[in-house]
């Protein structure tokens, strides 16, 4: 190509019925040309663009609006989707450097990946994340895990949001919160490759899903518990225990959801040291960003620290707290038996909670509802709403959204004790009856 570029007149199609056959080319900025090819018919717009190294890249556009104008390309137009072009493939150039192409689907894999190891090395075995299983089954192998993270657009994710419309408000918000880490974590370790403004497009693309009604608010009324119920599960946890041989692993795992209102990932990582005088030193959530400490300080009553006694009696303080056993089946047989004593995993709880249901008569309670209950049991007792949020390792605009309705009858309740009686009541006034209604009169 020469140094000096010899514009052409194209911008009508006048001007270029007057060009010979071949290619003309004009240039729309310092290193990108817009090019027309005529034929004997009409004519073809092209672009071509420097790449770097001494070489240009070139593509066709599309037809010249020469003789028809319904689906061909005007001057104007053609400009514009070589501006279009040229910008799209600078970009995958810059993706592509320094590495594999990330997609929305590698994005997920290295996010798995780090969830797994994460999850493992906590359990002390190789173990799968939720996230992992989440993500697996409604992200990997979708159109959206095909798409290039450079060209990502908030269609692309609001077209992967409306599949989840069917899904439960709770359930598609830990998805979306899920793809969002991932691809958030994608931005972060590759931002030399990737447009400044993919965080903003995953911010607006993935935002949390709203309650389809008030029935799937967080906090269900008939998930708030009274002190009675609460005290049926944990003896129904105790009936279980005993029957089902769980040595005081699954009671004491129910006591202290219900005592500390703490999350069950929270108190899976409690150790021996973590149990002191009239509190407990509960481990904060993995969740959120930012510096956070490392244990909160939870009161608890001393019938709980007496329950703790066996789980902490011979054993070092780094030890984990809460333990229970391991089952291997016996060579050749359909008998299992007692092998190790292991940290609790996510879904063990489950099975014996079905059992709690029943025993406590309560059937559609859930084990999140010790928290709630916990929550507004702060609440009601006049507590700070601060105080009630970092004790439950969460924000104050997160109980404020979710406990609104508790905070206001709290509030309502202050206001009236707040109410004093404002008519003076001299000595010697008396009450008399005026039309059927009670008067004060003063006495002459």
């Amino acid at each position: 190509m020469a140094k000096t570029l010899r514009e052409a007149k194209l911008t009508t199609p006048s001007a270029r019925k007057e060009l010979l056959s071949g290619v003309h080319w004009r240039s729309i900025d310092p290193e990108t040309h817009l090019g027309y090819r005529k034929g004997i018919r009409g004519g073809r717009w092209l672009v071509r663009w420097y790449s770097g190294e001494g070489k240009y890249q070139q593509a066709t556009l599309g037809t010249a609006d020469d003789v028809i104008t319904a689906d061909t390309l005007s001057y104007a137009a053609a400009e514009k989707a070589a501006r279009k072009h040229v910008n799209a493939a600078r970009l995958e150039a810059k993706a592509k450097a320094g590495g594999p192409l990330m997609t929305v689907a590698l994005a997920v894999h290295q996010y798995i990946a780090m969830r797994d190891a994460t999850e493992s090395k906590r359990s002390g075995k190789k173990t799968r994340s939720n996230a992992s299983q989440r993500l697996g089954k409604h992200v990997t192998g979708t159109p959206l895990s095909e798409i290039a993270l450079h060209a990502l657009t908030e269609q692309d994710l609001k077209a992967w949001r409306s599949d989840l419309s069917e899904m439960k408000t709770s359930t598609a918000n830990r998805l979306i919160n899920d793809l969002k880490a991932a691809l958030n974590s994608a931005w972060q370790n590759n931002r030399s490759r990737l447009p400044p403004d993919i965080s903003t497009t995953i911010k607006h693309g993935l935002k949390a899903a709203q309650a389809h009604d008030e029935g799937e608010d967080v906090a269900r009324e008939n998930q708030i518990l009274t002190d009675a119920d609460v005290g049926r599960l944990i003896r129904a946890s105790q009936i279980v225990d005993d029957a089902q041989s769980w040595d005081g692993d699954l009671y004491r795992m129910v006591l202290l959801l219900a005592a500390t209102g703490a999350r069950f990932s929270q108190l899976t990582r409690l150790r021996v040291a973590d149990v002191q005088k009239s509190r407990l030193m509960v481990p904060t959530s993995n969740k959120g960003r930012g510096i956070k400490v490392n244990r909160i300080a939870v009161p608890v009553g001393d019938d709980v620290l007496q329950a703790l006694i066996p789980a902490t009696q011979g054993r070092s303080g780094d030890e984990l707290l809460l333990i229970r056993w391991r089952h291997k089946q016996k060579p050749g047989s359909m008998e299992w038996t007692r092998d190790i004593r292991g940290p609790w995993q996510a879904t063990e709880l489950t099975p014996p909670w079905q059992e709690i249901r029943r025993v406590s008569e309560m059937k559609d309670v859930i084990p999140y509802a010790l928290r709630h209950s916990s929550v507004v049991r702060g609440i009601r007792a006049n507590l700070p709403i601060r105080l009630v949020a970092a004790l439950h390792d969460t924000s104050v605009q997160m109980i404020e959204k979710h406990y609104a309705r508790w905070i206001v009858d709290g509030l309502d309740e202050l206001a009236a004790r707040a109410v004093v009686p404002l008519i003076p009541h001299l000595e010697g006034d008396s009450v008399v009856q005026l039309g059927g209604k009670a008067a004060w009169t003063a006495t002459p």
